[in-house]
């Protein structure tokens, strides 16, 4: 009987292999100080393959790691060895769509930063639990948009560059009344 695919665990890391944002799915790094020696030994392993243009792959410490750069950020997704890389690469390339729509492709760590519930958001979009739940870019990033109140009259993903400076005007407003 088949199983299910299933992701291990979903990194953005900085250009120093410092966290952005995390999600582990399984208990294959128990403790916090396991996961972070994984993500530096990933982030070693990888930071001198140029995947700037499409995810590149490799098998680490018995698992699938499929990742991509972007500016200062370096996106992950891991799978046990037996997973499809086709159904990981697609994980990663729809949450790398997602972030880009939603941080209006300004994908660097300042601006993900400032948007980190929102990019917290794209992953639960994404995974759930390991299980993988969506991985088109454009349906991930108009959930986003509705749960997180971004949403105006036309879909997150369709939105003009005026539409999006009222809705980022309006954001502002909010913030400085509260």
């Amino acid at each position: 009987m088949a199983t299910l695919p299933s992701v291990k665990n979903i990194l953005v890391l900085d250009s120093e292999g410092k966290r952005v944002a995390v999600k582990y799915y399984t208990d294959d790094w128990p403790s916090v100080s396991s996961k972070l020696a994984f993500e530096k030994s990933v982030f070693t392993k990888t930071m001198k393959i140029n995947a700037r243009n499409e995810a590149d792959i490799v098998m680490f410490d018995g698992h699938i790691v499929i990742f991509k750069f972007i500016q200062d950020l370096h996106f992950f997704v891991t799978g046990g060895d037996d997973e499809n890389e086709l159904i990981l690469a697609s994980v990663l390339q729809g949450f790398f769509d997602s972030v880009g729509t939603i941080l209006r492709n300004n994908v660097e760590k300042r601006t993900a930063l400032e948007n980190l519930d929102l990019i917290y958001l794209c992953l639960d979009e994404v995974v759930d639990g390991g299980m993988i739940l969506e991985t088109e870019a454009s349906v991930i990033a108009d959930k986003v948009s509705s749960a997180s109140g971004l949403e105006t009259m036309a879909p997150f993903s369709e939105q003009t560059l005026s539409q999006a400076f009222a809705v980022a005007r309006e954001h502002f407003a909010r913030s400085l009344l509260k």
